[in-house]
């Protein structure tokens, strides 16, 4: 018989009130809502009021994100004027930045056309080039503010500040699991990315069970075996068994605790959520974390480094269910090139073959038409030299400032257009001026190929209700086939 604290015992009318409960929240799978179950199984009045098809065009989300700000003028937004005007004023006077700038600076990089699109594409990413054809190229992304920290926010929740779910979360939250063994929001790096961190992935006011779980995909870290890349997924002491039975007992506990307090409690929910979703992951989670399992020529499409790590592994999690998953270059800023911008050469060299390896993988795998591939940086750069800040020196060098009013980002599969290129940045490659797309629209158009119409996914909090786009955003429907 099971006593309270105060040794009296529990009635059966106290058993089943407090089962009664907690039997909600016993499981990853009910966690996620009774309407994202139901979107899953999708029939027209079952569906959930925020679905606008029982037929989506894409079921899951690969993010790769070149965090620090990759030059668009120096990747895919081919400037001549750049090379005309080397080193003169920029027209107009200098730009009023987060830096002080010199001159205008021509790309060190050489470009060519690639495929029957003709899309002119840097050096740095020849093995693009091979997949304009299968990519949409977006040349008009513009956000507001300069600094990293705000525009990584706005990148990856809408806002641009701390406190907002994360798209990963809302997705997660619109469509639920479609593994209940593997997390629906998965994050790849070799260490913990950016100057922001995990607020980048957190669910915020929503459910903790739709935040993104961080995974490390350092290659010299795991040495490619899934136990020692993911933390404590094998226990050596106790089997499968002793671990449902000590687990069983956690849970009769907490949802003793829930039904004696009378208190929702959904950091407590999270947390059986969460123990489950651990167990579950003991079984499936070593084999798809396991690339070693790949064919010797799909390990050398993809190449080697933390990077092609993450993009075949992003494959493997998709191609198991996952909702979402993003790729991070490294931590910290590793694109921010204010020095030199020669030193893209590298950051690209790491990140051209395995992305392009993504997109011919899904392919291979029947995938690439029901994912949605995004590829982009917080913001873009400027086309004008840097002159100097405080921690250089003040002596000019190769690199460039931020620049968030007109950058690139690019989209393959889910249903979007191919060998196609939108929207248009000035003759300097400065300011979208041409089919300006905002962040918001970005995330609005995804939402849209996953069957979600942006404006009715909210959540009640504080006092009224949210949603990814904030109160802001619009489908870009040029942008899909």
């Amino acid at each position: 018989m099971i006593h309270r604290p105060s040794g009296r015992p529990i009635t059966r009318r106290d058993a089943l009130r407090t089962m009664g409960c907690g039997f909600g929240y016993l499981s990853l799978a009910s966690m996620v809502g009774q309407s994202l179950a139901r979107a899953a199984s999708a029939t027209p009045t079952e569906r959930a009021p925020w679905m606008i098809t029982d037929k989506p065009k894409a079921k899951n989300v690969i993010f790769l994100f070149m965090n620090g700000g990759m030059s668009q003028i120096d990747s895919f937004d081919y400037k001549p004027a750049l090379e005309k005007y080397h080193g003169q004023p920029m027209p107009g006077g200098d730009l009023a930045h987060e830096r002080k700038t010199g001159n205008i600076m021509k790309s060190p990089f050489a470009f060519k056309k690639y495929g029957q699109s003709g899309i002119e594409v840097s050096e740095i990413f020849p093995h693009l080039g091979e997949c304009v054809d299968d990519m949409c190229i977006v040349k008009s992304v513009y956000t507001e503010i300069p600094n990293h920290e705000p525009a990584l926010e706005m990148m990856n929740t809408g806002a641009n500040f701390s406190g907002r779910p994360s798209m990963g979360a809302w997705i997660t939250y619109g469509l639920g699991s479609l593994n209940q063994n593997l997390p629906g929001f998965v994050v790849l790096c070799p260490d913990v990315p950016t100057t922001v961190g995990p607020p980048l992935w957190s669910s915020a006011f929503l459910s903790p069970v739709h935040q993104g779980t961080y995974v490390s995909d350092a290659v010299d870290k795991s040495e490619f075996d899934p136990q020692k890349l993911i933390s404590n997924i094998h226990n050596e002491r106790f089997d499968l068994n002793a671990q449902r039975k000590e687990l069983d007992l956690v849970k009769q506990l907490n949802q003793l605790n829930m039904g004696q307090s009378q208190v929702h409690d959904p950091q407590l929910e999270a947390t059986i959520g969460s123990m489950e979703t651990a167990y579950r992951m003991q079984t499936e989670a070593p084999d798809v974390f396991d690339v070693r399992k790949e064919s010797e020529a799909t390990l050398k499409l993809y190449g080697e480094g933390s990077t092609a790590r993450g993009c075949l592994t992003a494959a493997r999690l998709i191609e198991r269910g996952v909702r979402m998953v993003q790729v991070y270059y490294a931590k910290g800023d590793p694109w921010d090139h204010h020095f030199d911008i020669e030193m893209h050469r590298k950051t690209g060299h790491d990140s051209d073959q395995p992305f392009a390896a993504l997109i011919k993988d899904l392919k291979s795998r029947g995938l690439y038409d029901e994912t949605i591939i995004v590829a982009g940086s917080e913001f873009g750069r400027t086309p004008v030299v840097e002159v100097g800040s405080g921690f250089m020196g003040g002596q000019t060098h190769n690199g460039r400032d931020h620049n968030p009013h007109g950058f690139t980002m690019w989209i393959a599969g889910g249903g979007f257009k191919r060998g196609f290129t939108y929207g248009a940045t000035d003759d300097f490659g400065w300011k979208a001026i041409e089919n300006p797309v905002h962040v918001h629209d970005i995330h609005a158009t995804i939402l849209h190929q996953l069957g979600i119409d942006h404006q009715k996914l909210t959540y009640h909090y504080s006092g009224r209700d949210y949603r990814l786009t904030d109160l802001y955003g619009n489908v870009v429907h040029d942008l899909i086939a």
